[in-house]
């Protein structure tokens, strides 16, 4: 593989430089502000295109199953493009979604804003596939949580910005305009004013585009370290032990995206659901990012230094069935505060999770890393059914028969790989002992 890849023979690096853990925060600056869109987007194209719930929450639906479709193929591109190359190739990609998401949104042709986001999502796989694997072992794999905490602060802290930004230039007025389009009772007029509201989307996403062509431009000629085979050796386990490995990973960021995007994205829909009004549920995706930014902030003081990632992992999913059972035990804003409260639970799942499915992978870390992207499908699935159930069941409950289980998974995830965790350290004593 090229210089610019994770598979070279360099040598490990002992420390981690914090100057390539940057450039990756500016990037998932970028695509954490353009995947929590998808919250906002939710409701603009309920509007836009009139659809039901079902319908619109399509949007998180094809968005992640690009994840799905696509991580395995990155993970080849990346082979033969090498790192770098391969992120720029990624930018462009989500560039040219975006282009194509606010053209096709503008003239209201919901099949081609859906293949929009379907692109984005494509490019989005590549960064991912790349920028996950590699700042996990960009340095000792027991802090790889750490280093995914710092660029998850850029992330959600672009989360947080997203849906104010859409609910105040895009969504601004949203629920006057929805009682204007019901009272209209001519068709032509009514869609002279989803027309008119449809077009606000356009500039703002033709900019989006063009900042990230410029970035792919940019991080084309960005400088990254090389990373070795010997950054994250092999535990030896067999071929077998190591695809179980993966498939546990897989699983748990399955149902960890499938969470933070209840939390994050559907929060909106299951505050209307009350009945509460569009112009304040539209910023409610920005209280579960406010509490992501701060479990993040946490996770990076407390992991490794206070309490190791595996550890922090188990606390957080037993806090997530725990705030669960509260916004199913209450009802109106109280259970919206529960949902976004989940921000902070789910903050540092990801960090955890992603270093613990490829630890000890070795030369698999590639392929291990995009099978777990692949897991981001999650948020495809898992928002989608609550979305289908809550037709025909009460809205609270779906959300705890769908949460529940999640975070239920996770916790056994966490404690397999916790004691998996204290079995190598335990050999590595016995090791050093014998070798003294």
């Amino acid at each position: 593989m090229s210089e610019t890849g994770i598979a070279t023979g360099a040598t490990a690096p002992q420390k981690t430089p914090w100057g390539a853990v940057f450039l990756f925060c500016l990037l998932f600056f970028i695509f954490g502000f353009v995947t929590w869109l998808n919250g906002p987007l939710i409701t603009f194209v309920k509007l836009a295109f009139n659809l039901s719930d079902v319908d619109a929450f399509l949007v998180p639906s094809v968005f992640y199953l690009s994840y799905f479709f696509l991580s395995l193929p990155s993970a080849f591109i990346l082979r033969k493009t090498g790192m770098k190359r391969g992120m720029a190739l990624g930018l462009l990609v989500m560039g040219i979604g975006a282009a194509c998401f606010g053209q096709f949104a503008t003239m209201r042709i919901f099949e081609g804003a859906l293949t929009g986001l379907f692109i984005i999502g494509a490019g989005l796989s590549i960064l991912q596939t790349a920028a996950n694997p590699y700042i996990s072992v960009l340095g000792p794999i027991e802090s790889g949580a750490q280093r995914i905490a710092v660029m998850g602060i850029f992330n959600k802290f672009a989360g947080f910005l997203a849906p104010i930004l859409v609910g105040t230039y895009i969504l601004h007025g949203v629920g006057g305009l929805e009682a204007e389009v019901k009272a209209a009772t001519d068709p032509a007029v009514r869609d002279a004013i989803l027309n008119s509201f449809a077009a606000r989307i356009h500039t703002p996403y033709m900019v989006v585009a063009a900042f990230l062509a410029l970035m792919a431009v940019a991080t084309w000629f960005s400088p990254l370290p090389a990373i070795g085979d010997d950054a994250n050796p092999s535990s030896g386990k067999s071929t077998g032990g190591a695809i179980v490995q993966m498939l546990f990973g897989f699983f748990a960021i399955f149902t960890y995206v499938g969470v933070e995007v209840m939390a994050g994205d559907a929060i909106t829909t299951y505050g209307n659901s009350f009945g509460m009004p569009l112009d304040q549920t539209k910023f409610f995706t920005s209280f579960t990012l406010v509490a992501m930014l701060v479990g993040y902030v946490v996770g990076l003081i407390t992991i490794p230094r206070f309490i190791s990632q595996e550890r922090y992992l188990i606390l957080s999913a037993i806090l997530g069935i725990i705030l669960t059972a509260g916004a199913f035990f209450t009802k109106g804003f109280p259970s919206v505060l529960f949902v976004a409260a989940l921000g902070f639970a789910n903050a540092m799942m990801w960090p955890a999770i992603f270093p613990l499915g490829i630890r000890g992978l070795g030369k698999l870390t590639e392929f291990g890393g995009a099978l777990l992207v692949m897991g981001i499908a999650g948020g495809a699935v898992i928002p989608w059914l609550f979305a289908y159930l809550k037709e025909s069941m009460d809205f609270q409950l779906v959300f705890v028969i769908l949460m529940v289980p999640c975070y239920a998974y996770i916790l056994i995830f966490g404690l397999i790989a916790g004691r998996e965790g204290k079995a190598a350290a335990d050999a590595r004593t016995k090791a050093s002992a014998a070798e003294f």
